[in-house]
């Protein structure tokens, strides 16, 4: 017997619509339907039949039940392309305000750290992704979303597709890191674990790429076996790649080109 997907309201397609015609990310498009979904939850009704007041309130009850900063504003973030964009009734906002976020330092790791994190990653595959991250200072989507023929050996460069902001960049290729990369593409292809012309890092269908979610789990493992106690991220890696490049004293304006527009 075949199971029916649920089916998708009128008013939640046309949200789904707008933001397609905006082009933005999955993982934005995910939380803003999110976003709506929770409100209409605690409205108990559609939530295009909310008013200002339920909306303000909605921001009383979240700060009330300790939801973080970083949350409340990515709740109101959503809330306010549903309202602005798809109902095009911007005024419904007017009591709903975004919060300060407190500045935290980044935690960043040393180069021996880095060292053990990659080593200490399940597989090749995460090893050369760590690898990756830590050497450009990509982010993570970036790191998944990257395809062989993106790889320059000539101009030791990786082109960015569509990074933050949907602009195209290049970032810069170490000769370690390129070693790095050939020695991955022979022993995934002799695996046939990778498609001709397809990602750098596939997933276990070769046809999809690596999910940013896998990746992430993948370094939180790598830092438990690593015996590194830090809070460890992808941004992590990208801080430490910044960071380590100060110490070696590269000029700061290299840093900024290999950063600008991400």
């Amino acid at each position: 017997m075949e199971t029916q997907k649920p089916s998708i309201s009128p008013l939640r397609q046309r949200m789904i619509e707008d933001m397609r015609m905006r082009k933005l990310g999955d993982r934005t498009q995910e939380g803003y339907v999110r976003a709506v979904r929770y409100f209409a939850k605690y409205l108990g009704r559609s939530p295009d039949t909310a008013t200002v007041e339920d909306l303000r309130n909605y921001q009383l009850y979240l700060v009330d039940h300790g939801t973080s900063p970083t949350s409340l504003n990515a709740a109101i973030c959503g809330l306010k392309f549903f309202f602005t964009v798809t109902l095009d009734r911007p005024e419904l906002m007017a009591k709903m305000q975004p919060v300060h976020l407190p500045r935290k330092l980044p935690v960043i790791l040393s180069p021996d750290e880095v060292k053990r994190l990659i080593a200490a990653a399940g597989n090749l595959k995460h090893q050369t992704a760590l690898a990756l991250a830590y050497a450009t200072g990509l982010r993570i989507s970036e790191v998944v979303s990257l395809k062989v023929a993106d790889i320059d050996s000539q101009r030791m460069t990786l082109r960015v597709e569509q990074g933050k902001g949907q602009k195209d960049r290049y970032a810069m290729l170490s000769p370690l890191l390129l070693q790095r990369l050939r020695v991955w593409w022979r022993v995934a292809h002799a695996q046939g674990k990778m498609l001709d012309g397809g990602w750098l890092f596939p997933g276990q269908d070769p046809v999809r790429h690596l999910s940013a979610r896998q990746l992430d789990r993948a370094i939180h493992a790598a830092a438990d076996e690593a015996g590194i106690d830090k809070r460890v991220s992808m941004h992590s890696l990208r801080h430490a790649f910044a960071t380590h490049l100060l110490e070696q004293k590269v000029d700061i304006r290299l840093i900024q080109c290999a950063f600008r527009r991400t």
